[in-house]
């Protein structure tokens, strides 16, 4: 049984990988932001120097941290304000972590700290050898993942799950769209493409997210790894597959325009017009085998 300290896991992923670790026998320690209300959680500020964690004497003994706080970055339009709130609440509660855990003695073996595919901008293919694109998501990613250096340097292996889109009916992009995909009383999908529908999706499983943390927590693997399935698909696959999946019929003349999109989302709708084509050539070079790889088995067993 290993100690285990997760950030942000009242989330989507963070809730599910909580359950995996306690399911397996694994202790616990989630870091909150509100007063403990039940056993195991500890508070944490993440724009304190010290994480607010002080001596950190809860943390004694945990031999990884799965960080996954930070606000939601297509939550909400992308206005400035906005902007430097994903921007603060990734990059310096990413550095207050690792420098919290680089103070204990022993430190952690290892800190897996949350990433995203935005690293690699607009693409039409990449893996973790290619190089980092342009705009605000690619800036925030390289900063981000930066933040993790006190841990590195304090010589703890640093993992960076670069996530794609994660599918699960409980939260997310495909719980947004699920309403929409199987309407009441009537037979066909409401599910629109998004301008073009050419554009590529990355995505990955809720289960394959949580398996592949487990295994960043208990494999020799550091540095980057393209956390996404490895058959992305355009957008219009990914809307004519949804509505299969919901047992209704897919309307493929039913879009919205980009220019509907670009004055209604702002700057956040690049990121659903752009193509984001990315291949988890790590995980996969290291032994991690999909359970779901392609999107209508995916989508099957998350609905």
């Amino acid at each position: 049984m290993t100690k285990v300290a997760v950030t942000g896991s009242s989330g989507l992923i963070g809730t599910a990988l909580v359950a995996s670790l306690q399911a397996d026998g694994h202790e616990v320690v989630r870091l909150v932001r509100h007063a403990p209300r039940a056993p195991g959680e500890v508070r944490w500020d993440p724009r304190a120097v010290d994480a607010g964690l002080g001596p950190a004497q809860a943390l004694n003994g945990v031999t990884a941290c799965v960080h996954l706080a930070g606000a939601g970055i297509a939550d909400r339009r992308w206005t400035s304000r906005y902007k430097a709130e994903v921007k603060a609440s990734r990059v310096l509660g990413t550095r207050a972590l690792a420098g919290a855990l680089a103070r204990l003695h022993p430190v952690p073996a290892v800190m897996v700290s949350a990433s995203a595919i935005g690293w690699y901008g607009p693409n039409i293919g990449a893996d973790e050898q290619s190089p980092p694109g342009r705009g605000f998501l690619a800036s925030l990613v390289r900063e981000w993942e930066a933040a993790a250096d006190p841990a590195r340097e304090a010589g703890i292996r640093v993992a960076h799950p670069r996530s794609g889109l994660v599918l699960s009916a409980s939260g997310g992009v495909l719980a947004r769209m699920l309403p929409l995909a199987r309407p009441p009383l009537v037979p066909v999908s409401l599910c629109p493409r998004f301008g073009p529908g050419t554009q590529f999706m990355s995505w990955i499983s809720l289960t394959d997210e949580i398996r592949a943390l487990r295994f960043l927590i208990d494999q020799d693997v550091s540095g980057p790894v393209n956390l996404t399935a490895p058959f992305p698909v355009t957008n219009a696959a990914f809307t004519e597959a949804l509505s299969v999946a919901a047992g209704r019929r897919d309307l493929p003349w039913l879009r919205i325009p980009a220019l509907a999109l670009r004055l209604g989302m702002g700057e956040v709708s690049t990121e659903l017009l752009s193509s984001s084509r990315v291949f988890p050539a790590r995980l996969t070079e290291a032994g991690f085998e999909f359970r779901h790889p392609a999107l209508p088995d995916a989508l099957a067993a998350e609905l």
